[in-house]
């Protein structure tokens, strides 16, 4: 049996470790506290944002951050407000980093 962590105390852990890198980072949507699903949007400040959602590779079992979209700003939040609409238990995390930082691909966070 797998321990698994529950979301709100993954994005605590999230949120931590980008403020200590100081990346500027904000819930803009809280989800289910037990079991909801995150997305990420990283704002690049230039009218540019990408959002990375999780998924599960059915084949290897193997969780990764993938890009449900990335473009202009108010199209990633177009985006974000329509999976909003179909699961209000969702959490999105708006991280803000010229450079598109997100630490996503750290250790821990997959």
């Amino acid at each position: 049996m797998t321990n698994r962590l529950t979301t709100d105390f993954w994005v605590s852990a999230y949120l931590t470790r980008l403020r200590l890198a100081d990346i500027p980072v904000f819930v803009t949507a809280k989800g289910d506290a037990t079991a909801g699903v995150v997305m990420v949007k990283v704002n690049t400040l230039d009218g540019q944002a990408v959002v990375y959602q999780r998924s599960f590779d059915l084949m290897s079992g193997e969780r990764a951050w993938v890009v449900l979209r990335e473009g202009a700003e108010h199209e990633v939040d177009e985006a974000i407000a329509k999976q909003r609409n179909f699961d209000a238990d969702l959490w999105v995390i708006e991280v803000e980093d010229k450079a598109g930082r997100h630490l996503l691909d750290q250790d821990g966070l997959s």
